[in-house]
């Protein structure tokens, strides 16, 4: 009645979606409001000093740009000025490495106002690291015993029916096109394809298990307030997998799941997580015996793996358990990435079946799986992990050639040949400037390796590539050095280590 009385249409809205207790804040007769806690007695039990205004910034109520622009103010408190001190710093290195300022500035990527609110544009530097990425996933599935699967970007509307997915996701869904008088749905998720192909023939206890991975490009509506650079878009890559296994083999699945996720983070020099097992939630698909049997072989793989994690109970999705694992960056901030879930859901809905060695059919598991979960996130993380001084092994350019003078690019052109035809991603200073800015450049482009070509190195036949960060390879004849950055590059070092 008194927020009524007030005319205050938000809280209402908010106080209607409210299950909880509510709390009101009095300061005085005079001044009250809604506070979810918790409270202190007064003010003054509070240090000034620990409390700090953030920034202002406009936000449309509730993230929708259909409803009214309100004013958002950002603050802080914390018990004492040394945890502010401390939490302004972290947030200050944070922006240092915000991906969207690092992606223009080394020229890795945009969003262009042109094509629409969350779109990437790939750019060359961004494309050979995504490039590197991708190579290295797929080589690294090929060998855990997947094969690499390509499907449509789009498919008929009866097929999201089928899956669920129209009923359940139509919000994040993009509105669909008539194709021939029938109606077509560009792809949100790539899971139905998978379940495609697997019915594309009749299947055999002998078949399983069958692994698929695909780098599959989905497209799911976000609205535009909540778009945010590589984290939150409207198409993007993810790195899906799908596996289907008998009941007795899921246990060793899971495992060969999480040996696999650990060595692909791990090469991308993320090695410290946080794990989280989701267990069956209130309403869910399947029987009691699958789900037992489905969260003891999760549980079972994270043990099998000596691996700390936490359960949430009830949390799993309605369809099946999951194991979701969060990724410690450079500055200690966690971020959500690889995922491993059991499916009863789909196999059920689409009537997926294999013969047993009785000869009676069964239904298969499924199991959804990401490891980066989606490659334009994963490479936002990368870039803020690193502070875009990526690893020598996927820096966009590993070596820059600094003439001092034009008279001795042919000298240059030589090294870059060999550099290239070792498999290096070398290149040469576009030229007309000092030796100084060149060299400015190569830093403020965060190019790992650089090489001043003069007199001396053109009459010794030399290079002496030094490290951006510090240190000195020294000077050695240009052949040696070429084969020394190839086999760096090869293993997955930095060239000091070698």
């Amino acid at each position: 009645r008194r927020i009524r009385e007030a005319e205050e249409p938000y809280k209402l809205e908010i106080l209607e979606g409210l299950k909880e207790p509510i709390t009101i804040y009095h300061v005085g007769d005079r001044w009250w409001d809604l506070c979810a806690g918790p409270h202190v007695e007064h003010t003054g039990e509070l240090d000034s000093s620990a409390i700090a205004l953030e920034s202002i910034a406009g936000a449309y109520w509730r993230g929708d740009e259909k409803r009214p622009m309100l004013q958002r103010i950002y603050g802080t408190a914390w018990e004492t000025a040394e945890q502010l001190e401390e939490h302004l710093r972290l947030l200050e290195e944070a922006k240092r490495r915000d991906h969207r300022t690092l992606g223009k500035a080394l020229k890795l990527f945009s969003i262009q106002p042109d094509a629409g609110g969350g779109l990437v544009f790939w750019h060359p530097r961004g494309a050979r690291v995504r490039r590197i990425i991708e190579d290295s996933w797929k080589q690294m599935h090929v060998d855990a015993g997947y094969e690499l699967l390509y499907t449509p970007h789009m498919a008929s509307l009866d097929l999201w029916k089928t899956s669920g997915h129209f009923d359940f996701y139509k919000e994040g869904m993009f509105d669909q096109m008539e194709v021939e008088g029938a109606q077509y749905q560009i792809k949100p998720m790539n899971c139905p394809f998978h379940v495609l192909v697997y019915q594309d023939e009749p299947r055999s206890y002998r078949d399983l298990p069958l692994r698929w991975a695909e780098l599959g490009t989905v497209y799911r509506y976000e609205r535009s307030g909540t778009l945010h650079g590589l984290f939150r878009v409207r198409g993007f890559t993810q790195d899906d997998a799908h596996i289907f296994c008998l009941p007795t083999q899921l246990a060793d699945e899971i495992v060969g799941v999480l040996d696999l996720t650990e060595g692909i983070l791990s090469k991308f020099g993320f090695t410290e997580y946080e794990v989280m097992l989701s267990t069956r939630p209130e309403k869910s698909v399947g029987s009691d015996d699958i789900w037992d049997k489905a969260t003891e072989a999760l549980k079972g793989a994270l043990v099998r793996k000596g691996w700390d994690y936490s359960v949430d109970e009830g949390g799993g999705a309605f369809y099946g358990p999951k194991i979701d694992i969060k990724i410690r960056d450079a500055i200690g901030r966690l971020w959500q990435c690889s995922t491993v879930q059991c499916d009863f859901n789909l196999p059920q809905r689409f009537g997926m079946e294999y013969v047993s060695a009785e000869g009676s059919k069964e239904q298969p598991i499924m199991v959804h799986r990401a490891i980066f979960g989606s490659i334009e996130r994963f490479f936002g993380v990368l870039l803020e992990s690193t502070a875009g001084d990526f690893p020598f092994w996927i820096a966009p350019v590993q070596l820059r050639l600094l003439p001092v003078s034009d008279d001795f690019r042919p000298y240059c052109e030589e090294v870059l040949a060999k550099a290239k035809a070792a498999g290096l991603r070398a290149e040469i200073d576009v030229g007309g400037r000092s030796l100084g800015k060149q060299i400015k450049m190569a830093n403020t482009e965060k190019i790992p390796l650089f090489a001043v070509i003069g007199k001396d190195e053109v009459e010794s036949r030399t290079i002496n590539a030094a490290p951006r960060k510090g240190g000195e390879l020294g000077k050695m004849p240009f052949a040696d050095a070429i084969d020394l950055l190839a086999l760096a590059a090869q293993r997955n070092v930095e060239p000091l280590d070698m």
